[in-house]
């Protein structure tokens, strides 16, 4: 068996009995044959090679991960993503300067679709018609409903997408408002959901990036708030670098912009288009 050491615990960590958070405990598994070292974060390499020296002890080694700039192969269910969450394609023809994707996994790669309810992909919707409509297929079968929690760009999204995502009935949709450029196509993704009659903050997402070279906390909230007034619900992103490094008032910031019940308590100001 394979034993899968992850240097931190997120909400997408697998939880199974070969899944270890950090350091070796009393209850090591007695018949691994390797020890992966899963890093997703390229601030948590150092901790990750510090981790490989401590399991060392306990079978063959090896580290991987996204923070590593290593391809990513097919999708194995619940090996390095808790079980419900899936990935159906790698890759984006996209090279956004903030993105190591397109640098690690090339183009849009399409793999074989298991099943899962979390959609992870890179950018689902640059992938073939066949493809997203096989994907929707697969949810149809799913016990729960489906998380789009990445990988939905709005500018490639068209009519018969919104109805694709009608007829699963998702529980969130994320979309991003990384660049200016996202901008206009956020508003045709709005005027396609809105005309579909499932124009809903509960159901519709966006991701905003803040807190990078030259942004400002005004022109932070005037793009949460555009969001927000377009009918989705923003989600503020906090630039990291390489080292992980954040200022502690953007980190204040962006706490008040990510959960929504705050959000919308406050009166913010209104943008009109």
């Amino acid at each position: 068996m394979i034993l899968r050491v992850f240097p931190r615990r997120t909400k997408a960590t697998p939880d199974d009995d070969y899944v270890r958070i950090g350091y070796p405990d009393l209850f090591v598994p007695e018949d691994i044959s390797e020890i992966h070292i899963s890093v997703t974060f390229t601030w948590d390499l150092k901790e990750a090679e510090q981790l490989a020296e401590a399991w060392a002890r306990y079978g063959n080694v090896k580290i991987g991960g996204v923070a590593t700039g290593q391809r990513g192969g097919e999708f194995t269910p619940g090996m390095y993503l808790k079980r419900g969450y899936v990935i159906t394609s790698r890759g984006c023809p996209n090279h956004c300067w903030f993105c190591s994707v397109p640098k690690r996994e090339g183009n849009i790669r399409e793999l074989e679709i298991k099943d899962g309810y979390i959609i992870q992909d890179d950018n689902l919707l640059a992938c073939s018609e066949r493809h997203i409509r096989a994907v929707f297929e697969m949810l149809q079968r799913q016990s729960r409903r489906p998380i789009f929690s990445g990988g939905i760009e709005a500018k490639l999204l068209k009519p018969w997408h919104v109805e694709l995502f009608k007829q699963v009935k998702p529980h969130e949709i994320f979309f991003a408002y990384d660049t200016p450029d996202d901008l206009e196509p956020l508003i045709n993704a709005a005027k396609l959901f809105k005309e579909a009659e499932y124009l809903s903050r509960n159901r519709l997402r966006c991701y905003v990036l803040i807190g990078y070279r030259g942004d400002t906390f005004d022109k932070a909230a005037e793009r949460l708030n555009t969001v927000k007034d377009l009918g989705f619900c923003p989600f503020a992103m906090l630039y990291r670098d390489f080292k992980g490094e954040t200022d502690v008032s953007w980190r204040k910031f962006q706490r008040e912009w990510a959960r929504p019940a705050a959000i919308y308590a406050k009166n913010r100001k209104e943008v009109t288009y």
